[in-house]
């Protein structure tokens, strides 16, 4: 047996206003159409803005539904609105904000699980990484160069 030791590498901004002025735009977008996501259940509001190679910038917030899996999160409804209207564009990177009704969220909040595995695949079908920054409603902002530092072992096409 040996061990193995996987590490990830991610940049913090101490606030929104360290952001290259891009990032700040591209963020401003994801707030945006984060206060536009119907979340009457869980109050906890996320909006997701994707940057396209052409330019084009694809938004996306979460859908809640009474029969909970039924709902979509911010991150795959822009993923797939992307994939269904630009299918070979590559995504250059995401912004990512929440926020919850209950409370101040001050925590950078990553993609859930089901979303990093959809970013995954696109990272996949792309051959090339997407840069994921995130953040709460406000506070620190966690840049990711790559799915692969926050989901390092990604299940992909080369195990079917």
């Amino acid at each position: 047996m040996k061990e193995v030791e996987i590490k990830s590498i991610l940049e913090v901004y101490d606030d929104f206003d360290e952001l290259p002025g891009d990032i700040q735009d591209l963020m401003k977008k994801s707030m945006e159409i984060r206060d536009k996501a119907y979340a009457p259940y869980s109050d906890f509001f996320v909006g997701a803005a994707l940057l396209l190679e052409n330019k084009e910038i694809v938004l996306g917030n979460n859908q809640e539904n009474a029969c909970y899996p039924s709902g979509l999160c911010a991150e795959r409804t822009a993923l797939y609105y992307a994939g269904a209207n630009f299918p070979d564009v590559p995504i250059i990177r995401m912004a990512l904000s929440a926020k919850s009704l209950k409370y101040q969220l001050l925590t950078p909040t990553p993609p859930c699980g089901a979303c990093r595995q959809a970013i995954a695949e696109y990272e996949v079908k792309q051959k090339k990484p997407i840069e994921i920054y995130f953040m709460g409603e406000t506070g620190k902002v966690v840049k990711s160069c790559s799915l692969s530092n926050i989901l390092p072992l990604i299940f992909d096409n080369s195990y079917l």
